[in-house]
């Protein structure tokens, strides 16, 4: 599910044996991410881009307002109606504005009319694609779901989903929009001359480059920064946390898709009720709305979470058990929701053994992450880039490789 591929905007496949048959195509405009980037466009923010932030605004409104003019997302299959959306392409949302007032400029100020419409166009994302996803099952009588695309990437619906009993198991493949085509590039050739494709798990996604630690003492040397080697990463970085110090945490491969997952990460304590204001202040320079999500030991999920306990890649939302909802604050949105992501002792031990310390000091196997960058901008690639975030940002400490450097 996208805004749109070469001219799909929706696509079934059947996956048996190592082959793929098509089963249904909706063809662009009829399109969930075209529906959605238009109102992101429309509540001020970038299409294409800022959808996260309606998707993270929608909890704080209220089901008042109807979008069926737009989208009938309870067909089967869903319908949009591109062209009252669009009109004659020209920007000015006529068709919207007639509905339901004016388009909200860019930066100004989000009343509750906004929070209203943004509720409503999650709602409906996330009916049509239950839709779509209820449609595929009765056509496949197949109950394993696998969701690509740019629309995949609503973690919200994603844990709608999973929770719905329509389906037995989902996977979400982690760089699911545009970043995906990459794997489509590679596995394309396997299905030549009659070919099957690989069929293993996909439980980690740290595919991109690594430093060692020559590599970042010489980034380090070259800047003229203080900083001391630490026999114990882990250990060092936990205690930082537990004293309310927000870190920059730079190891091993990058992952590969938009989420940090533990390699280029900005991480805090999330028992703080007032560490999501402190990170935003301090770092991250981003909408008050926009909630942090946790990273937690997997063997802990089902003591923190309701439904979703195995969720690597932090594209599905759950629901945070109402008696942990006050333990963890800072990564508990509005609606008693998180984002999480369960964190493997085989699979990142470094990490894992990270958010261990931090339990044997305060009790919580869980911290605040966010991704490692400032508004804006990509993270962090490089122990360079590393360290220019760092001092462009309120960060406390950097653990980045076997160093720790502070301010």
């Amino acid at each position: 599910m996208d805004g749109r591929g070469a001219w799909e905007a929706t696509s079934v496949w059947r996956g048996k044996a190592g082959r793929l048959e098509q089963i249904l195509t909706i063809p662009f405009p009829d399109s969930i991410g075209l529906f959605y980037s238009g109102f992101t466009e429309y509540l001020g923010f970038q299409p294409n881009s800022d959808e996260w932030k309606v998707m993270g605004l929608a909890p704080y409104g209220e089901p008042s307002v109807k979008l069926d003019a737009f989208i009938a997302p309870e067909a089967a299959p869903y319908r949009v109606n591109a062209k009252l959306l669009f009109g004659d392409g020209d920007g000015s949302f006529s068709a919207i504005t007639s509905l339901l007032g004016p388009a909200r400029a860019p930066e100004s100020e989000i009343d509750d009319r906004h929070k209203n419409i943004a509720y409503a166009v999650q709602d409906a994302c996330e009916l049509a694609m239950l839709s779509v996803v209820r449609m595929a099952v009765e056509r496949t009588h197949c109950r394993n779901l696998c969701l690509a695309g740019g629309v995949a990437l609503n973690s919200k619906a994603n844990g709608k989903i999973a929770a719905s009993g329509i389906v037995d198991k989902v996977f979400v493949q982690p760089a699911a929009s545009d970043d995906g085509v990459a794997l489509g590039a590679a596995l394309a050739p396997y299905l030549d001359d009659g070919g099957r494709l690989p069929n293993r798990a996909m439980r980690h996604a740290y595919w991109g480059q690594a430093f060692d630690d020559a590599a970042i003492e010489r980034a380090l040397r070259t800047y003229k920064l203080r900083y001391i080697r630490v026999d114990d990463p882990a250990a060092r970085a936990a205690e930082l946390l537990a004293n309310g110090k927000i870190l920059g945490w730079f190891q091993g491969r990058m992952e590969f898709g938009p989420r940090a997952l533990g390699s280029r990460s900005i991480l805090a304590d999330p028992r703080d009720p007032e560490m999501s204001a402190k990170v935003n202040n301090a770092v991250k320079f981003r909408e008050w709305w926009r909630p942090f999500a946790p990273s937690l030991k997997k063997e802990a999920a089902r003591d923190y979470l309701e439904g979703v306990t195995d969720s690597p890649f932090m594209i599905l939302t759950a629901q945070v058990r109402p008696e942990k909802r006050s333990v963890i604050p800072a990564v508990t949105h509005v609606d008693g929701s998180a984002r999480p992501q369960t964190v493997e002792k085989e699979i990142n031990p470094l990490y894992w053994r990270l958010i261990d310390e931090f339990e044997k000091r305060t009790g919580v196997p869980v911290i605040m992450n966010t991704s490692f960058n400032l508004r804006g901008e990509a993270i962090v690639h490089t122990p360079t880039d590393a360290v220019r975030t760092f001092y462009s940002s309120g960060m406390d400490a950097l653990v980045i490789g076997s160093y720790l450097v502070e301010k």
